[in-house]
């Protein structure tokens, strides 16, 4: 009796050993895994096999691992499970370790995985119904409903990507299976469905898998970090991978994360030897039959099913729970992956196993609790197994690339079955180390999800953007920076070496409505000439009348010797008073001439460096009064009193004070920039007296020339001033004027194309010739109704043939850089206020603020980002800004009428 009794319990022993024993893998096994793994990547890679190799090896375009510089403010969104998570993330300072998240996560009912219900494709859907009380709900929780973030979106499913914003799903996988999206564009799918609510907007710059996004949030923290891993749900790697074994990617320099999509492993039937009948039974009842073999072997969406098709055989067989199936275990999916986890716990005591298995509606004994957690063993450590040879064929392949003998990498991982099952890491370590003995392979847990990954790739891609993107904290501190500066500039020691040169004008008021006269106006600082003819006259109010010609100063005579810029200055006065018939009248002159100066009285003044591009020799260090003096000489045939030259911010000072007395600042920003304002004589310590009133003339445009502004200075406008006429000096002019900036975008765009960030890659030599952006494109770019339509017609003629989305992402760039240039400007303007309302002591200041410009005229936001920043920056300001219609030679008129004036009284009273 005790004999038949422990031949049966041997008989069952047995058959219960035979059945696990096809998920015992044997070293050889696994090798041979590891080989056929190591086969399918490289056949991945290849141009001419890569249609029909299993692990599909899918360019990410994503080219370097954080590097610790990235900053700024991002949005996330991380879809691929029964989750679907939305974060903002913000990177402060670009060190490591100063990522913070705020997040919500919201549920994904089964009706919108599997597309049932609706005719809508998924992400319409998912939008359309979820994102309402999801994205929107999660943006008005952190008040950023109107703010426009860049975003990047983990999507963890195979994409076949042309672009780091551009993804085609290939197939679903984890149990989604959304009708109508399948070889379709997923981020166009989100920004149609976005579209359609019209309740906000978001910027989408990368989509990424969790793979790769799970890689990037960990070499966040470990630089050594080239692997991704995840090992929840799904199962999937990516890696870095040098670009000139990528042979369906153009580029043979540097890398490229390539999402292995190794979850296909096995689709040509090359592990059928390792397969069991529970794997096909599993793939058979699953959506995708024939698909994901790997996956379906070795993740959390099936382990769980496998172990109750197995406890189901068992128990026909009367080897558990006395025979009985019930109904419970029956139905699919009953038993989940979260269970193998429990039940393997070493914690976890025979009675408390036995607890879960009557949860299940199972009536177990001790020995069925035993049987069980056999079960799940033995399944889960055959899935740890593969995934550890599929690993180590991959560490394998990076040492090789480099052609180490000995590697060490680091991996990123991620999942609730790395992170939750009791055994699984340990043993998916131990057998990349059996199987990669060369390779020292650290495993580092991702704390923060793909999410982050996801808004880290967002910054690596954008961190040439968010180095132009400044807090206000950041200019405040800008401000202080150009105050001292001011300072410098108008204390008699400090003058000779402060980079602001603060230049007294000697104009001493602002027009006050007693002008009157008939003058002309000169007006020099760019590539056109203009001559003005002003009368202001008083015979019931005060009046003025203008007639203006414009003349060419062509680039020979910008390049040319001083004489004949002044040769030519001078022809073309004399042709405008023929044409006005006034040759033989002597009438005053003022002089608009807009380069740094040194004056010493009002009709002299002394040029102390070429600025915009013009080069004349001979002129630098000389009074440009008396070269043009004698040029006017040297005709003869008319003659002329030059009574004031002024810069071109004084003269827009004084054509907006003719119109606004309280008018006492002066700004210009077009081809260059600059600003004058009225400053106390007491703190001119260069010019005698202490009463009343000057014209400054800042020269702004040299901020920085110092190495003040170093630290927010970027790579671009490093290269701007390398090919620049004059390398080191007006470096603040060149972050922000319009002579500069279509050339910095340019630039940018440049980078973008060669990283594969923009035009599939294409470069077009139209794209690297200099000078080929100008700014009056980046205006039309930013035009809220026709700006992508004028991006693809500038793009077009660029060689170009841009998408939709290289369009969004232009005009992004135009934004941040024409963005910066007003913050900037605001800055050293909010310097300047706050001085005015000191010299006043008073506690709200109240003035206006002169401009002049064809930057701000005509690029349609930077008025009012400007506009804005200011009242940010200066908030005990009641600023009026008003635009000079008349430029500013009418401003060198009421100059000289103002000298005029004095002139007479002081002849007057002689």
């Amino acid at each position: 009796m005790v004999t038949a009794v422990a031949q049966r319990l041997a008989s069952q022993r047995k058959e219960i050993d035979d059945t696990l024993a096809a998920f015992a893998l044997s070293p050889t096994q696994l090798q041979e895994v590891k080989a056929k793994m190591r086969v399918e990547l490289e056949r991945g890679l290849k141009k001419d096999s890569h249609p029909t190799a299993s692990v599909k090896m899918l360019p990410t375009y994503v080219y370097r691992t954080p590097d610790g510089t990235e900053r700024g403010k991002y949005l996330a969104l991380d879809l691929g499970g029964t989750n679907f998570r939305v974060l903002v993330v913000k990177i402060r300072t670009g060190m490591r370790n100063s990522v913070r998240m705020y997040n919500k996560i919201y549920a994904i009912p089964l009706e919108i995985m599997q597309g049932t219900g609706e005719e809508y494709n998924m992400f319409t859907i998912i939008i359309l119904y979820k994102l309402r009380n999801c994205i929107s709900d999660f943006l008005d929780y952190m008040g950023m409903k109107n703010t426009r973030l860049p975003l990047g979106f983990t999507f963890s499913f195979p994409c076949n990507q042309t672009g780091i914003d551009k993804g085609d799903l290939v197939c679903w996988t984890k149990g989604f299976k959304a009708t109508e999206c399948e070889g379709y564009d997923v981020v166009d799918m989100l920004r149609e469905a976005i579209k359609r609510r019209n309740e906000f907007d978001l910027d989408i710059v990368a989509i990424v898998n969790d793979t790769v996004g799970t890689m990037m949030t960990c070499a966040y923290e470990d630089p050594k970090c080239q692997i991704g891993l995840i090992a929840g749900t799904g199962s999937n790697v990516c890696y870095m991978e040098e670009m000139k074994n990528i042979e369906f990617v153009e580029g043979d320099e540097g890398q490229m994360c390539v999402n292995t999509e190794w979850g296909g492993f096995g689709a040509n039937d090359n592990i059928e030897d390792i397969r069991t009948r529970y794997d096909r039974e599993v793939d058979g009842g699953s959506l995708n039959p024939g698909k994901q073999r790997f996956e379906k072997m070795t993740s959390g969406m099936y382990l769980g099913e496998i172990v109750r098709r197995i406890l189901i055989d068992l128990t026909k067989h009367g080897l558990l729970f006395r025979g009985r199936i019930t109904e419970r275990l029956k139905t699919k999916g009953i038993f989940e992956t979260k269970f193998l986890s429990q039940i393997e716990s070493d914690r976890l005591a025979l009675l408390q196993v036995r607890s879960i298995l009557q949860h299940l509606g199972l009536d177990s004994t001790c020995d069925d609790s035993i049987i069980v957690k056999e079960v799940c063993g033995a399944v889960s450590r055959r899935a740890a197994q593969l995934c550890g040879a599929g690993m180590a064929a991959v560490v394998d392949k990076i040492r090789e690339n480099r052609g180490l003998d000995n590697l060490e990498i680091t991996v990123g991982v991620d999942g609730t079955l790395y992170k939750l099952h009791p055994h699984f890491s340990t043993i998916l370590k131990d057998t990349v180390r059996e199987l990669a003995p060369n390779c020292k392979v650290d495993f580092i847990l991702s704390e923060d999800g793909s999410g982050k990954g996801a808004a880290l790739i967002t910054a690596v891609i954008d961190k040439y953007l968010y180095a132009m993107r400044f807090s206000d904290e950041t200019l405040r501190d800008i401000m202080a920076r150009f105050r001292r500066e001011m300072e410098n500039g108008l204390g008699r020691d400090t003058n000779p070496t402060a980079t602001v040169k603060m230049l007294p004008t000697f104009v001493r008021s602002i027009p006050d409505g007693s002008e009157k006269g008939d003058f002309i106006a000169l007006d020099l600082g760019g590539s056109n000439f203009r001559i003005l003819r002003v009368k202001v006259s008083h015979e019931k109010k005060q009046t003025v009348q203008m007639e203006s010609q414009i003349y060419e100063t062509p680039e020979d005579i910008i390049h040319g010797s001083g004489s004949r810029l002044f040769d030519h200055v001078a022809e073309c006065l004399g042709d405008f008073m023929e044409k006005q018939k006034i040759k033989d009248k002597k009438l005053p002159i003022g002089f608009t001439f807009s380069f740094p100066c040194a004056h010493t009285k009002l009709d002299e003044a002394v040029l102390l460096t070429w600025t915009k591009r013009f080069k004349a020799s001979g002129v630098e260090g000389m009074d440009v009064v008396k070269l043009l003096n004698k040029a006017i000489k040297k005709r003869g045939d008319y003659d002329a009193d030059i009574m004031a030259v002024v810069n071109d911010t004084v003269g827009t000072m004084m054509t907006c004070g003719f119109d606004d007395q309280r008018c006492e600042v002066g700004i210009i920003i077009g081809t260059g920039t600059n600003a004058c304002y009225m400053e106390e004589l007491r703190h001119i310590d260069l010019v005698e007296g202490d009463e009343g009133r000057m014209c400054i003339n800042t020269e702004w445009g040299a901020f920085g020339d110092d190495g003040t502004l170093e630290d927010i200075r970027t790579e671009f406008d490093r290269e701007i001033d390398r090919g620049s006429p004059n390398p080191g000096k007006q470096l603040f002019e060149k972050m922000v004027s319009g002579m500069y900036m279509g050339e910095l975008v340019r630039l940018i765009l440049v980078k973008m194309a060669k990283e594969g960030l923009l035009f599939e890659g294409r470069i077009t030599p139209e794209l690297l010739t200099k000078g080929k952006i100008e700014t009056k494109h980046v205006s039309a770019i930013e035009k809220s109704k026709e700006g992508l339509t004028k991006a693809e017609e500038i793009l077009t003629r660029l060689g170009v043939e841009p998408s939709e989305d290289d369009c969004i992402a232009v005009q992004h760039v135009c934004a941040i850089v024409s963005f910066r240039s007003a913050n900037l400007i605001a800055a050293t303007l909010g310097a300047i206020l706050t001085r005015l309302k000191d010299n006043k002591n008073t506690p709200r200041l109240r003035t206006t603020v002169g401009i002049d410009g064809s930057l701000y005229k005509m690029h349609p936001q930077y008025a009012r980002r400007l506009h804005k920043t200011v009242r940010r920056l200066v908030p005990e300001s009641d600023v009026r800004f008003l635009l000079s219609e008349s430029g500013s030679g009418k401003g060198a008129a009421m100059v000289t009428a103002w000298a005029s004036r004095l002139q007479n009284a002081f002849m007057h009273r002689v």
